[in-house]
């Protein structure tokens, strides 16, 4: 549970993006936008994506580390960062879950876990909006 935000916005969180979601993840170099959608996984005030460390999200963030997220009536705010290599000794429990979350698309031929390249971005948010039958959060992480 993430003690900054009100519980039933976490619970709403938890609900809507705590298993394999698509998200619109933004970042900028040069001034110039760009977003696209990666798979993710909401846990404790953060979200999760499995990423090449070559792409262009990845040098984007090496540059600038915030980004904004938007996926079912939720936007934020947040801080992007490489945790390194999925096999990486200190990734080894996280790997175990982001392998199970996104076990439907993880063995598809685009993901090889052994190029020390495939790696786990972790965007921590730091504010946020969030929707859900009629009701506003304004969320601060």
């Amino acid at each position: 549970m993430n003690p900054g935000i009100d519980p039933k916005a976490e619970a709403i969180l938890k609900e809507r993006f705590g298993h394999d979601v698509l998200m619109a993840l933004a970042t900028e170099e040069d001034g110039l936008p760009s977003v696209r959608t990666v798979n993710a996984w909401y846990h404790d005030g953060a979200f999760y994506s499995i990423t090449y460390a070559a792409s262009n999200k990845m040098r984007h963030l090496s540059k600038n580390p915030r980004v904004g997220l938007c996926g079912e009536w939720f936007t934020a705010h947040g801080v992007g960062e490489n945790l390194g290599a999925v096999l990486a000794t200190q990734n080894q429990a996280l790997w175990e879950t982001l392998s199970g979350v996104f076990s439907s698309w993880i063995a598809n031929g685009h993901t090889d876990e052994n190029d020390p390249n495939t790696v786990i971005l972790k965007v921590r948010l730091t504010d946020g909006v969030l929707f859900s039958h009629g009701t506003r959060y304004d969320l601060t992480f």
